[in-house]
């Protein structure tokens, strides 16, 4: 029994071989080649570096070393208030943001769509996100003007 099996295997595998070798066709004997290999997936581009790393900190890494960086009263008040009066002006400038942004969803949706004024909303929905950006990085300035070359020095070894 135990090499019935084995050899009930062996006559199925061989017996396209054996059909083709009767046929007098040498070709019909070749293995056929093997497919073509996939391509390779494209390699995607590669994230390039934070050209402000090392240069600016936000202010949750300086909170969470305020001890370790000797942050004195005048710079943590000089900090907060920085970051208070940013958050004041975002809060204005998101909802403006989500404004523009939905009226130019609005603009899309029409079929056709009027270009000049898909444009000319898209511009207003950029020009605010620049604003924000704007601010976001005039805080981070602000903050590291506070620092003293030491502190910024620590926090650079910090962030790596």
């Amino acid at each position: 029994m135990k090499l019935v099996l084995p050899l009930a295997v062996l006559f199925t595998t061989s017996l396209p071989f054996a059909a083709a070798a009767g046929s007098g066709d040498p070709a019909a004997l070749t293995v056929p080649p093997a497919p073509p290999a996939p391509a390779a997936p494209p390699v995607p581009p590669q994230p390039r570096a934070d050209p402000f790393a090392g240069k600016l900190f936000p202010p949750e890494l300086i909170m969470g070393h305020q001890q370790e960086l000797k942050i004195d009263d005048k710079q943590r008040e000089a900090i907060i208030n920085a970051i208070q009066k940013v958050q004041a002006s975002m809060v204005s400038l998101q909802w403006q943001l989500q404004a523009a942004t939905e009226e130019l969803g609005t603009i899309l949706d029409a079929t056709p769509v009027d270009e000049a004024k898909a444009a000319a909303q898209a511009t207003k929905v950029m020009d605010l996100e620049r604003e924000a950006k704007k601010g976001q990085l005039l805080l981070l300035i602000r903050i590291k003007n506070t620092l003293s070359a030491e502190q910024i020095a620590r926090l650079r070894g910090l962030a790596r």
